[in-house]
């Protein structure tokens, strides 16, 4: 009996500490979005500072790479953010296509090499 009141425990605390507070700024943004001008020099600003934040933690996963990519070597690594990039650009801008590309370098890479 006390199995399934540890796990209910566990579920309602992920939904009450999880969800919950995430879900309130989902609800926020969709009525408070609409008011919003795309185009407006904060949400550049915002634009800008987003983009930034992504290219600042790409540059650290390459650069300073922790937990399995420790073990693959630097030149791999670019190789994947430009094969990312290429895979990126050559199906019409999608992040997805870009993602997987780089993943698949990685994959084959690390395989190629013996690490893992």
């Amino acid at each position: 009996m006390s199995f399934y009141s540890n796990e209910l425990t566990a579920i309602l605390i992920v939904i009450f500490v999880g969800f919950l507070p995430n879900e309130v700024w989902r609800v926020f943004g969709v009525l408070f979005g609409r008011r919003i001008d795309e185009n407006s020099l904060l949400m550049q600003w915002v634009r800008a500072v987003a983009t930034a934040l992504l290219a600042a933690v790409v540059a650290r996963l390459v650069l300073v790479p922790s937990g399995a990519l420790v073990a693959l070597p630097l030149w791999l690594r670019l190789g994947a953010v430009a094969a990312g990039i290429a895979g990126f650009l050559t199906m019409r801008r999608s992040v997805l296509a870009g993602v997987l590309t780089a993943e698949a370098v990685l994959v084959i890479g690390a395989w190629w090499l013996g690490v893992g």
